[in-house]
């Protein structure tokens, strides 16, 4: 298949929906941030309400990637980066790290591999008192780089009450209409889920800015690039903890090891839209390897009362212009706020 061919078939259409509206999450917030829909037709608050009233409402718990397990770790610099940026993870030698492994979607009782994205947030905490926090997802692209197309996702996405299922002639006409979702729908067509989070690699999606010791500005992209090696997901799947169990497995053996590696981009590349992928062909720069060391119980630990906001930086990383970034950041504070009051009036778990 090749970048702009369409997408045929009710089974890919739905493949495509389920990536979609998980996917959208990471822009909630965007089309009123973009402030085209005008003052007070659509707030942060009200976008997540849209998502929670098609996934499932969950008092307590986070209001996408509800799913997961707080883990622990650190992160090796390996000095090469630090020519880039000066950012203290580029050059500590062990960064103290807690993240948080989990899938997409609303519902924290999903099965493990019934959701096609996976993510991993990491907060890195470093000598100088700084803080980088980053959440990172499979997919390498969004589908979508405007309000208007944003918009128009949710609404295709949006489930049918008889099926409870994104129509798909909706989502395929919406694709059809966005020819700029090319490289996701290439990117969701080819998808092989491995049988693992450890074998996953999670990428930025959103550029950011590494700023170096004269000031200078070098637009990345990131991604962790797993050293576990890829063995394919089982066609069969019963375990609805697959991925849980099948990591806390992996960490009883042993650490888990990613290779934190910074794509950077030439003069030519769309820095502000997270729809575009950049060349194979890039510069790349190996920045050390993520260690994962340990698992705590779901949703438990230190992990739980963390809000993952991309515009966490430290000195020496600054954001893109791209506006999902701020729309995600509004996105993850509401949710937050949220599940935090619903956890003290409920007694639900976040």
């Amino acid at each position: 298949m090749t970048m702009n061919q369409p997408l045929h078939g009710r089974a890919k259409a739905w493949r495509l929906a389920a990536i979609g509206a998980v996917m959208l999450a990471a822009g909630a917030g965007f089309a009123y941030s973009a402030g085209w829909l005008g003052q007070s037709a659509l707030t942060p608050q009200r976008i997540i309400d849209t998502f929670e009233a098609q996934a499932g409402h969950y008092p307590g718990y986070r209001k996408n990637h509800a799913k997961g397990l707080c883990v622990s770790g650190y992160f090796q610099a390996s000095g090469q980066a630090a020519s880039l940026s000066t950012a203290r993870a580029f050059t500590q030698a062990h960064v103290p790290v807690t993240g948080r492994l989990a899938i997409g979607g609303a519902n924290p009782f999903a099965p493990d591999t019934g959701i096609p994205v996976r993510s991993l947030a990491i907060e890195l905490a470093t000598d100088d008192g700084q803080v980088w926090r980053t959440g990172m997802n499979n997919p390498p692209v969004l589908a979508v780089s405007t309000a208007e197309a944003f918009y128009e996702q949710v609404l295709a996405n949006t489930p049918d009450p008889a099926t409870r299922k994104p129509d798909p002639a909706k989502v395929q006409a919406f694709f059809a209409a966005h020819p700029e979702s090319a490289a996701f729908r290439q990117w969701a067509a080819s998808y092989k889920p491995s049988d693992s989070f450890a074998n996953t690699q999670y990428h930025s999606i959103n550029a950011f800015k590494l700023i170096d010791h004269d000031g200078h500005a070098h637009p990345v992209r990131w991604q962790l690039e797993p050293l576990t090696p890829y063995t394919a997901l089982p066609a069969k799947v019963d375990d609805p903890l697959f991925l849980q169990h099948d990591l806390r497995r992996r960490l009883a053996l042993g650490p888990l090891r990613w290779t934190l590696r910074l794509v950077l981009a030439e003069p030519d590349d769309a820095i502000d839209d997270p729809a575009k992928p950049w060349p194979a062909s890039r510069r790349s720069v190996n920045a050390g390897t993520l260690v994962l060391e340990q698992v705590d119980a779901p949703e438990q630990g230190a992990c739980r009362d963390l809000n993952f906001d991309p515009l966490i930086l430290p000195h020496g990383i600054e954001p893109s212009a791209d506006p999902i970034l701020a729309a995600r950041s509004a996105a993850y504070s509401e949710s937050f706020n949220r599940r935090s009051r619903e956890s003290l009036s409920t007694g639900a778990r976040p």
